[in-house]
């Protein structure tokens, strides 16, 4: 287990991460996410340890994770972090990156083991390319396929899909998280991408500015968020204002897809514009000169007011 208690850190007197704790279970994959700027990056290299703490503690089991004040060379053996900046070795081969910390000892076994994780990030055909030549996504897959090299306990990954093509990204990521999940390896991924969350991740950690928002299952997360800045990290967000059966006024929280068009319905909008989704048309709307988004199955005549109800077949 790892677990995270009562950490605060700043890179000057302003803190960075404050007073955050939680626990994560041997096998679980954790998402944080959170706008830029919020301390998603800065946890990652904490717990990695490659900065000493301000406050708190952090533990691998019943080990400390301790900093450079306690360590030479920051970081546990156990542990595996992964940059945005890749870090790869320009001037070796693809196959060499990845084979970078695996013993000369058994080669044929370190030969198997390195064709195995290229096969899983789809980067065989560029075994012998030298990592110079490669393109940003590319990079990063190497990259990802040396961290899992020596097959860590914890696995940790700031933004691993930020420079890979959107039809690569979706089989990578089934690839890998099917894989973390066989191996019984940890993983927590900082990211931007909510699909990293809710798809894949058993929790999810909302950070803002620093401080731990939420820590709760995904789909939890989604359905029920505590706030609009919570939601609106799923995606857009709609925040509408309405009075209950019993006169209160009440604010809902409302994705697109919660929204349908019907005969009467709750609230009226005026049509401005219609976007084409694939399966789907996002339909931007105005209600007394608040921006309003819905989904539709076909586009929209602008300037043309709907009624609005609430989509009960979405829960």
């Amino acid at each position: 287990m790892l677990s995270v208690q009562n950490i605060s850190f700043g890179y000057t007197e302003k803190q960075v991460i404050e007073n955050i704790s939680f626990t994560i279970q041997k096998g679980q994959n954790i998402a944080i996410i959170g706008e830029s700027g919020c301390g998603k990056s800065t946890l990652l290299k904490l717990i990695y340890g490659l900065y000493d703490l301000d406050e708190g503690q952090i533990f691998y089991g019943d080990t400390p994770i301790l900093g450079p004040k306690y360590n030479l060379i920051p970081g546990e053996d156990y542990i595996k972090y992964l940059a945005q900046d890749f870090d790869l070795m320009p001037y070796t081969t693809v196959e060499e990156n990845v084979g970078k910390y695996l013993s000369n000892v058994y080669k044929e076994e370190k030969a198997q083991r390195v064709a195995d994780l290229l096969a899983m990030v789809e980067m065989s055909d560029y075994a012998k390319t030298k990592a110079k030549y490669l393109s940003g996504g590319q990079q990063q897959r190497v990259a990802l396929a040396r961290v899992l090299a020596l097959e860590p306990e914890v696995l940790l990954l700031d933004e691993p899909f930020s420079h890979i093509d959107n039809f690569r990204k979706n089989a990578l990521r089934r690839n890998l998280f099917a894989y973390l999940k066989k191996k019984g390896i940890t993983c927590i991924v900082a990211t931007h991408d909510s699909a990293d969350a809710l798809s894949f991740a058993d929790e999810t950690i909302v950070m803002q500015k620093g401080r731990m928002l939420e820590k709760a299952p995904s789909k939890e997360l989604y359905f029920n968020p505590v706030n609009k800045y919570l939601a609106s990290l799923f995606g857009e967000i709609n925040e509408i204002t309405v009075e209950d059966e019993n006169g209160t006024m009440i604010n809902l929280l409302l994705y697109p897809h919660q929204l349908k068009v019907a005969q009467t319905g709750f609230i009226q909008v005026l049509v401005k514009q219609s976007y084409f989704k694939g399966n789907r048309y996002l339909v931007k709307a105005v209600l007394e000169k608040q921006v309003i988004f819905f989904e539709h199955n076909s586009a929209l005549e602008n300037e043309t007011f709907v009624f609005l109800e609430l989509n009960n077949k979405i829960s």
